[in-house]
């Protein structure tokens, strides 16, 4: 249910759902609320009086005579309707009111998903036919396969008939037949054409057609993700997730190719991300109180080096030029012989890879946006450690892969930190005080920068001029927070009675110069990517986000810095997790999942590290936002303000 709520003096109205709190909607609208400890309740500085409306809130730190007057901490309270909010000015010693503006605050666009993804049929790659057999008689003696074939022909008579290929299936179909008194069904792998068989893998006992699912499952380096579908509906219905077990051997896939030419280094990887996976599919079953011999199909996705890893591929010649892969197109798999819960009949379908660094996982982000049934020219980006990026339509595509490095990911950052709780998600800071405004994940006193964060963070600093476009400190500053430390110049974000940690968290100008590298490795990859083909920022017609670090960022916070173009806000998009979405299209519907050969068969990979005008744009781009002010004219007219 949503509700609105009107900030004065600032004049802004927003729509919030029923139980947002306040401190967070104020933030994300670009309201400034003085905010010290992350949400935590705390140092009682976001006060804000309820003129009109109701919030859940308790007295906190409050006194009685604050609470009477309608005073509550914004951090503490929560929506309950629509609301009239007063946020008190700041004033000087003298009683002046120090000035303050809202700031403009967009998310990425989520708004025409369905014109993006489509629609798709329940047609899945595997089905359940149910057959009702007669037994056999002196008369009628042939062989248990051919009784079942004969039914096939009997309940489908215009289709081929279907092959069966394992022994397993052949081991078990004389016992199944006649335990179940002859009554079975049979799961079918649907076959590549109309011209060509289905292929019975299975034969179970009685009616089970009410019983058919799908695990679509995304392979990421740092987390995997798994979703159960209901192939008789398409519907969801259970997820599951956990780390990537394989990360105690490294967080990058650069550390793990290393880590497989160990002895026994490839198992160790197979083995842990088979375990990572097994979890989930344990996880899923428990919550929906199944078998995991239940799930009648497997559909994958991952980068290059965690498919390899997964199949127990030697990823080496992954990172030494000329990079290539093992194999691109991975063959269908038994899922069991890998060690996963899965019936002995299961496939498990790997998407097909790019090159080295551009994986299934993106083939299966831009098969479910659809760019290779589109005549508009779109920029697909999936911004990572490892940043991925593709443009084109339905004529031609081409991609390329940057390392940006973990800054995103809180790596190279000295308080950075994984996007969770205690990690500063938000950030605002007052342009004369030069106090923060910090808003945590989970609300409760700030421990670290996650990603979303450090992009708000560099962003307010830089418009406040507490930071030049060289990413360096304003030393004519003279306020407690911007100050010189062993590690150089820095700004406190949280003192020591704030934060979680017990000390001072704080960004310094090294975390600016790491955040300033991947910003620029990543636009840098996008101009060079565009100038390949004749094209410029002005000549796209949408820009796909892609991944869930799209669902955090600010989009104007994140142009301010240089990481993404200075282009019309409304061809900005917001897929999610692409990679997980077109295994979940595919696994429900067959003539989708054909569509991924095209997509394949599109798609030309480009090596930004051999190409020479990566390295010009790549310097060009160390700078806020940019040296060539001219392709962020409103990043110019802020700063100039």
């Amino acid at each position: 249910m949503k509700q609105t709520i009107e900030f004065q003096p600032d004049n802004i109205t927003v729509s919030v759902d029923k139980g947002d709190n306040l401190l967070s909607a104020a933030a994300s609208t670009g309201v400034y609320i003085d905010a010290f400890c992350g949400g935590d309740g705390v140092c009682g500085k976001c006060k804000v009086i309820i003129e009109e409306g109701e919030v859940y809130s308790d007295r906190a730190t409050l006194k009685q005579e604050d609470w009477d007057k309608g005073i509550r901490l914004a951090c503490q309270a929560t929506v309950k309707s629509d609301l009239k909010i007063t946020v008190p000015e700041k004033t000087t010693s003298s009683g002046k009111a120090l000035k303050r503006k809202p700031k403009t605050t967009r998310t990425i666009s989520a708004r025409s998903l369905d014109t993006l993804i489509g629609t798709w049929d329940v047609v899945p790659p595997v089905t359940k036919l149910y057959l009702e057999l007669n037994p056999p008689t002196l008369d009628d003696n042939i062989s248990d396969m051919q009784r079942v074939l004969r039914g096939v022909k009997h309940v489908r008579p215009d289709d081929p008939e279907p092959s069966y290929d394992h022994p397993e299936l052949i081991r078990e179909l004389p016992s199944v037949l006649r335990e179940s008194e002859w009554k079975v069904t049979l799961l079918l792998l649907h076959a590549k054409n109309k011209e060509e068989p289905d292929r019975i893998i299975d034969v179970e006992h009685g009616d089970t057609t009410g019983r058919l699912y799908g695990l679509a499952v995304d392979i990421g380096t740092t987390t995997c993700s798994g979703v159960l579908v209901d192939l008789n509906n398409g519907k969801i219905i259970a997820e599951g997730s956990g780390y990537n077990a394989q990360i105690r051997y490294g967080e990058d896939v650069i550390s793990r190719i290393i880590y497989a030419a160990r002895p026994g280094g490839l198992r160790a990887l197979q083995d842990k991300v088979v375990s990572t996976i097994n979890t989930i599919i344990d996880d899923i079953c428990k919550s929906m109180i199944i078998s995991p011999a239940d799930i009648s199909y497997i559909m994958a996705a991952g980068n290059t080096v965690m498919s390899h890893l997964l199949l127990g591929l030697d990823p080496k010649y992954i990172r030494e030029a000329p990079y290539v892969p093992s194999v691109s197109q991975f063959p269908l798999t038994k899922a069991a012989g890998l060690g996963i819960y899965a019936h002995p009949s299961v496939r498990l379908f790997l998407y097909p890879c790019i090159a080295s660094y551009v994986g299934g996982d993106i083939v299966s982000g831009v098969h479910a946006c659809q760019m290779a049934k589109s005549n508009e020219i779109s920029l697909f980006i999936d911004i990572g450690t490892n940043g991925e990026i593709v443009v084109g339509n339905e004529e031609w595509m081409v991609c390329a892969a940057c390392s940006a490095g973990p800054a995103f990911e809180g790596g190279g950052i000295k308080y950075g930190m994984r996007a969770s709780n205690g990690a500063i998600e938000n950030f605002h800071i007052h342009p004369e005080t030069y106090d923060p405004m910090i808003v945590t994940i989970g609300r409760i006193k700030p421990s670290g920068i996650c990603g979303s964060g450090l992009i708000s963070i560099v962003s307010e600093l830089l418009e406040a001029k507490v930071i030049d476009q060289q990413g360096k400190f304003n030393r004519n500053l003279n306020h407690a927070r911007i100050r010189e430390s062993q590690d150089g110049w820095e700004y406190v974000l949280a003192w020591s009675q704030d934060s979680l940690l017990g000390e001072d968290i704080v960004i310094t100008e090294v975390d600016l110069d790491n955040l300033m590298r991947a910003k620029g490795a990543m636009y840098a990859g996008y101009q060079t990517l565009l100038s390949s083909v004749g094209l410029g920022f002005n000549d796209l017609d949408r820009i796909i986000m892609a991944g869930n670090f799209g669902a955090f960022i600010d989009l104007e916070r994140a142009i301010c810095i240089g990481l993404l173009p200075d282009i019309d806000r409304g061809r900005f998009y917001y897929l999610g997790n692409a990679s997980m979405l077109g295994c979940q299209i595919s696994l429900t519907d067959v003539k989708r999942f054909r569509e991924r050969v095209k997509v394949r068969q599109l798609i030309t990979n480009l090596e930004l590290s051999e190409n020479p005008e990566f390295m010009t744009y790549y310097m060009a781009s160390l700078f806020l936002p940019h040296t060539d002010m001219s392709l962020f004219p409103s990043v110019q007219s802020k700063l100039s303000d």
